[in-house]
């Protein structure tokens, strides 16, 4: 069974045409009217959720076909092992996209799924954001060859998908990440990375974005976390440690990348509102491109 789960199952070829496909149907949506006609997407939801619900649903249902949301907590799943609702939920769908905390729960998902499971985002992964990065990167750029990105901000589960992205496409990728999220950790994906050349690590967010074509930045708070009182302590902390990585003009010191971000954004933490708005900003085009990457992905996994 052909998933999505983290970005490190597909290879350059394959990405590259998803790319290249989510191109050709953001430029002609009315040839893919019909791609996926009476085509059924269960989306589970366990995260809260803007880009990923919105996306979704607007792709599939332009292509012709429908969505059913339902939330992982009050339905069965929530009750039941895994195993035995994939079995059932996959016989009434035909693509399954899940948004849930745990990694573990993706993969169980789609061990007994009997149609394609796309991880919509958990603890570990973000494919479907990095998928719309990258188309993003390739729109702009109008190739990968020779191309170098800073991620700036907590290693987490999406600075884990670019990584893979980047190794596979050929992407220079430095990251500026003075805090690991302890859950996002893959050392296996890391070491592969180091070694690829590809990854580097970097210590300075202004001599990284002297190198960079894209400057790219998220949220320094997880966030199922971002209002809960508990978090607090750490929330001061991640503040403390990352507020001297700001994206803003004086970190970037002259140079003039692209600015990137995933949103939600919180403007005066991990970037200055001055940034979101600029003339080098393309993370509004970013964040559109989530449909349209999704888009493609859905028709890859279809046919």
């Amino acid at each position: 069974m052909n998933h999505f789960i983290s970005l490190k199952e597909y290879d350059a070829d394959t990405l590259l045409s998803i790319i290249e496909q989510g191109i050709a149907v953001k430029n002609s949506p009315e040839r893919f009217y019909h791609a996926a006609e009476r085509k059924g997407l269960l989306m589970l939801f366990q995260k809260t959720s803007t880009r990923t619900n919105l996306s979704f649903q607007s792709g599939i249902n332009q292509m012709g076909g429908y969505a059913v949301v339902m939330d992982w907590d009050a339905s069965n799943f929530s009750l039941s092992p895994i195993q035995y609702e994939a079995r059932y939920a996959s016989r009434n769908s035909d693509v399954i996209m899940a948004r849930l905390k745990k990694h573990s729960d993706v993969l169980e998902l789609a061990k007994y799924s009997k149609v394609p499971v796309i991880n919509g985002c958990c603890e570990k992964y973000h494919p479907c954001q990095a998928l719309a990065d990258l188309m993003t990167i390739y729109e702009v750029a109008g190739t990968f060859k020779g191309i170098t990105l800073t991620y700036v901000g907590i290693h987490n589960n999406v600075a884990n998908s670019l990584v893979a992205g980047c190794m596979t496409l050929g992407v220079k990728l430095l990251l500026v990440t003075p805090i690991i999220n302890p859950p996002s950790w893959d050392e296996e994906l890391m070491q592969q990375a180091y070694r690829s050349g590809f990854i580097e690590q970097a210590d300075s967010l202004t001599e990284a974005a002297a190198r960079s074509d894209f400057v790219y930045t998220d949220t320094w708070i997880d966030m199922e976390f971002y209002h809960d009182n508990h978090y607090q302590e750490e929330k001061n902390r991640r503040l403390e440690k990352m507020l001297p990585f700001q994206l803003n003009r004086s970190n970037l010191a002259g140079h003039t990348p692209y600015i990137m971000h995933d949103m939600p954004i919180h403007p005066g933490f991990e970037i200055a509102a001055e940034l979101v708005e600029s003339e080098r900003s393309i993370i509004y085009q970013q964040a559109e491109n989530r449909m349209h990457a999704q888009k493609a992905l859905l028709l890859h996994l279809l046919t």
